[in-house]
């Protein structure tokens, strides 16, 4: 007999344990976004979906009749029905047993009431009287020069069963729609008629017994659409950004952002506020700080896709935030100061009331269907995008990202940290300022993050602090220690610059990806001057390569390997005794041939284009570093 329990936990368990477990996983993030965000929509009229404004055109095709409905009145209408019937309508008041009727006198709040009302006449059993026979106590004294007991007293009930009756007789509606009949063409300019009738029709589907059925199947097609717009933005990730998609912290922030702004338009939506309060600029803005501006762009038209399916207007909003986010990706290339985001901010300021004045007067042709409060609207949403800056630091340390604010701040030489490399290390630091700039230059040239390996160079080599004079750029021509001792022990003594550089990296709260240049800027390569050394100085002796190889790991990115080629031939280029461009050409060669040959760029996506770009760059910039300076002559005495 077959075990079922057991048949489904050990396929549940190779499901887990397959290569597919993590793809499977993030996928599912998406799928659960997209759950949570139908399940948070605002379920008003669920099962009408139509969004309409008086002025506007009918954005969709032309609407008939389903079934038959009653056309209702206006709020207006009915109130001001309500008042042409009780402007005749007058209290019941009776008079209280074993009182002096001579009199009729009432107690000061009723009196106020009265007044207040605007009633001219009252009932005092089934006889009319003008309100001005009546007296308080105090005013009858002043009248008649006596005291007069209050001998009337409203009567509640029947008043307020009277006004009942008046108002019932009022008839909520003002004709009929029947099946079949035209309600709207598309285009139409939606009337004050045409509104009161499609507020009528939304109001049937408001009934239980039409609107179940419809209501299912509205959830369902927002489902249905969600998934779609999710699906696509995954399709362009696995085609155009791959690696994006195979990091679990990526996806995460993706799907955060999507939901924090979609959920701030439901709950403007559930509160009756205008979703142009919410500042869906963050989208483009937080994505383009951290990663590229396709994937920016990409992911800002996803949102207000989804956002569309529940905002009034959708055609309207989906036009202006498509001029946000164009905007915000492009005054933003590259966030490097905080001016830049009130930059960023202004221009989407101008550009969304640009955007909404040009598509009124486009669908109405008139200047009385702009709404000047929506110019306040885009004002304070502006205001909004500039709190963007403090969400950068936020998913900054909640993701482990890196924004180009950061990456300057880091570069800052009068930091603690590489101060303190300046002093305990003059010649690795002027090495490292060297490298720096060698490494964004050839980032540059093949479009790699430049700021990024900048300030990995920086930092690459802080691990030479520890034992400053065990390398040779800060021994100022005094003799070398570790050519005293056995090349092994001095090979240990190097290759342990990277291991303490990534202590200190880590006790100063440098960020990972910058700690991931130090760790990887020798990658596994061999301390190739002592293990030359001892190879030579042993000839017979099979020699154990593990005593003189970095431990890695090997780059991964460009900018990894950019950094390692840079550190290595701006340490060469310092050996060379002929520094015209033939004899730096030959050794940039020779040692980027080197370090292909020792596999250091096999996990990196350097193409064999990029590599030859980044040799003409190191032997321009290293030819021009190094050029003849003419002698200057002196005074002949």
């Amino acid at each position: 007999m077959i075990d079922l329990k057991s048949l489904i936990t050990n396929l549940k368990s190779k499901i887990i344990n397959t290569k597919y477990a993590p793809v499977a996983f993030r996928l599912s993030i998406f799928v659960l976004l997209a759950a949570i965000l139908v399940l948070i929509f605002p379920r008003y009229n669920n099962a009408f979906r139509y969004h309409f404004e008086i002025g506007k055109p009918w954005g969709y095709s032309t609407l008939t009749a389903d079934f038959d409905f009653p056309i209702y009145k206006s709020d207006d209408q009915l109130a001001t029905e309500q008042q042409q019937r009780l402007s005749s309508f007058t209290p019941y008041f009776k008079y209280i047993p074993r009182v002096q009727k001579e009199v009729k006198v009432v107690s000061l709040q009723t009196m106020e009431w009265l007044q207040s009302e605007g009633f001219t006449t009252v009932d005092i059993q089934q006889r009319k009287f003008p309100v001005s026979d009546l007296y308080t106590p105090m005013t009858a004294h002043k009248q008649f020069g006596y005291d007069c007991a209050m001998n009337l007293v409203l009567d509640t009930l029947l008043t307020e069963k009277r006004k009942a009756q008046l108002l019932s007789e009022i008839v909520p509606t003002q004709g009929i729609v029947q099946k079949g009949e035209k309600i709207i063409d598309k285009g139409e300019v939606v009337t004050e008629r045409n509104y009161l009738i499609l507020q009528s029709l939304r109001r049937a589907y408001d009934d239980e017994s039409l609107g179940n059925k419809q209501r299912t199947l509205s959830i369902v097609g927002e489902a249905m659409l969600v998934l779609l717009f999710l699906c696509l933005f995954v399709v362009y990730l696995y085609v155009f950004r791959i690696a994006y998609l195979r990091s679990t912290s990526t996806v995460l922030f993706f799907c955060l952002q999507m939901f924090i702004v979609i959920a701030l338009a439901c709950l403007a939506l559930r509160f009756n506020l205008t979703v142009y309060l919410i500042p869906f600029a963050w989208v483009p803005i937080l994505t383009r700080v951290f990663f590229d501006s396709r994937t920016a762009l990409f992911l800002h038209f996803t949102t207000i896709l989804i956002t569309s399916i529940i905002v009034p207007a959708p055609v309207e909003f989906f036009f202006i935030q498509i001029v946000v986010g164009m905007v915000a990706v492009s005054s933003l290339s590259d966030m490097t100061r905080r001016a830049q985001l009130v930059q960023t901010a202004a221009w989407i300021f101008l550009a969304q009331t640009i955007a909404y004045t040009a598509i009124t007067f486009a669908q109405t042709g008139a200047f009385t269907s702009v709404n000047p409060w929506m110019y306040l609207y885009f004002l304070i949403c502006a205001l909004l995008t500039v709190g963007c800056y403090g969400l950068i630091y936020m998913f900054e340390k909640l993701f482990r990202f890196i924004s180009s604010i950061t990456l300057v701040e880091l570069t800052d030489i009068n930091s603690e940290l590489l101060h303190t490399l300046a002093e305990r290390a003059p010649g690795t630091f002027q090495h490292s300022m060297q490298v720096s700039n060698l490494a964004a230059e050839a980032a540059k040239a093949i479009g790699a993050n430049a700021l990024l390996v900048r300030t990995g160079a920086l930092y690459h080599d802080i691990g030479k602090m520890t034992d400053p004079l065990y390398y040779v750029e800060n021994q100022n021509g005094a003799e070398n220690p570790l050519l005293k001792m056995d090349p092994r022990d001095a090979a240990q003594v190097i290759i342990a610059h990277v291991s303490e550089g990534e202590k200190i990296a880590r006790r100063n709260h440098l960020p990972e990806v910058v700690i991931n240049f130090i760790t990887t800027h020798h990658g596994t390569s061999l301390v190739r001057y002592f293990y030359n050394t001892y190879c030579n100085a042993h000839p017979n002796e099979h020699v154990d390569q593990s005593l003189f190889r970095y431990p890695g790991s090997k780059p991964t990115t460009k900018e990894g390997a950019i950094l390692m080629m840079a550190d290595a031939i701006e340490a060469r280029s310092r050996s060379l005794e002929d520094f015209s461009e033939e004899a730096i050409a030959k050794a940039v060669n020779q040692m980027i041939d080197a370090q292909i040959a020792d596999g250091q760029f096999a996990e990196t996506p350097l193409s064999f284009k990029d590599v030859e770009d980044i040799r003409g760059v190191f032997t321009s910039r290293l030819t021009a570093m190094n050029h003849h300076r003419i002698s200057y002559p002196t005074l002949n005495k």
